[in-house]
């Protein structure tokens, strides 16, 4: 496969139905006419994805104790759902969620691209499986838990992806997905200037209706979707007003999370934005919750 070949079918519905966004055209984005897809239309190798997320790909190091709170409130909610009492992480970087579950008994597990991630992964305990989940060996139904954050935006392979998923979780088991919403207000605002569209690093692009459709249609059922979020940051970055890093201490968003963590009346109103942007489907962020169906299909 070379660097240059291009996508002829949905990457989802298999339709040969595509347009090309206009738009959109820099970053080579293409629309499935069928189920509303979008997608790039370049096709990189293996090789090229592999050397892109190799170990001089820039990972996120700063690990926020706000963040580390969010971890804990959402293993709250797997707690019930512990069997087998694993829980893996696709894409899981340097581990900081696994470090968390690890800090309340799971057993921790790992997917990454970079020698260096998979390094630091190692010296927290987390068993960790270098290449791409739908090359992994683990057993089917091996786990209570599957999460991927910010992840399958970076992938072409959204099925495949799917369905091992489906492959690896007990019946009943939860899967947590994140991924930047493509109909998010910064991106009806900033249009194609908007930094999370951009080849090779983001290769497909979701809505909350794309994202549950394909879930549902691979043998899961919806607990939880919604659209939340509004980043300054990203804002600003976007627009060339601000180098600042996406995630660090002293960034616009994580100086103002900081600030509603610590006011009453900003939690109230963070509350009320994050409503309205779910209730709109603009939210920055796609954060969801499924779970794989008890039925054979």
């Amino acid at each position: 496969m070379t660097n240059n070949s291009a996508h002829t079918n949905c990457l989802i519905c298999n339709s040969a139905e595509l347009k090309e966004l206009k738009k959109f055209s820099t970053a080579a984005l293409i629309q499935c006419k069928q189920c509303s897809f979008i997608f790039c239309k370049n096709r990189p190798s293996d090789q090229h994805l592999q050397n892109y997320y190799g170990d001089s790909y820039e990972r996120t190091k700063y690990f926020s104790p706000i963040t580390r709170t969010r971890y804990n409130e959402l293993l709250d909610a797997f707690e019930k759902h512990r069997s087998s009492n694993k829980i893996l992480d696709i894409g899981c970087g340097y581990g900081f969620f696994l470090e968390v579950a690890k800090e309340r008994g799971w057993e921790v597990y790992g997917t990454e691209l970079s020698d260096e991630a998979i390094a630091v992964c190692q010296t927290k305990g987390i068993k960790t499986f270098k290449g791409k989940i739908i090359d992994n060996s683990y057993s089917d139904e091996e786990f209570d838990v599957i999460t991927s954050f910010e992840m399958i935006e970076h992938i072409n392979y959204p099925i495949e992806y799917t369905e091992q998923i489906k492959r690896l979780l007990k019946p009943g088991g939860r899967a947590y997905v994140t991924t930047p919403n493509f109909n998010a207000v910064l991106r009806y605002r900033l249009k194609e200037a908007y930094n999370i569209i951009g080849y090779p690093n983001h290769l497909t692009y979701f809505t909350k209706n794309t994202l549950q459709s394909l879930f549902e249609q691979h043998g899961f059922e919806t607990l939880k979707i919604q659209t939340t979020g509004y980043s300054v940051t990203r804002k600003k970055t976007s627009q060339g007003k601000s180098n600042q890093d996406y995630v660090s201490e002293t960034s616009d968003d994580e100086m103002l999370r900081y600030k509603i963590e610590n006011s009453v009346l900003l939690k109230a109103g963070k509350h009320t934005a994050n409503w309205a942007l779910n209730k709109l489907k603009i939210g920055d962020s796609i954060k969801a919750t499924f779970i794989k169906s008890n039925s054979k299909k």
